[in-house]
């Protein structure tokens, strides 16, 4: 018996790819939002926190979602 190979492709996956790039970018820009409003309320040091979480999330997000959306 042929299996019919139609079934199986998954058509446009073109919200995958802003679903990625979501989850790569508006985590990052969230948390340095709240760091600027920490920082410049008096919280220096924990505004420098969520700054550098911030930047950590978008070096681990570039690398990880980078490799998918690259075809790696």
């Amino acid at each position: 018996m042929i299996l019919n190979s139609v079934a199986f492709e998954p058509g446009n996956l073109d919200g995958i790819i802003y679903l990625i790039l979501a989850v790569l970018l508006v985590p990052p820009i969230f948390l340095a939002s709240i760091g600027f409003a920490l920082f410049y309320n008096n919280y220096r040091k924990a505004g420098k926190i969520f700054f550098i979480l911030s930047g950590v999330y978008l070096v681990i997000g570039l690398g990880i979602c980078g490799v998918l959306l690259s075809g790696f």
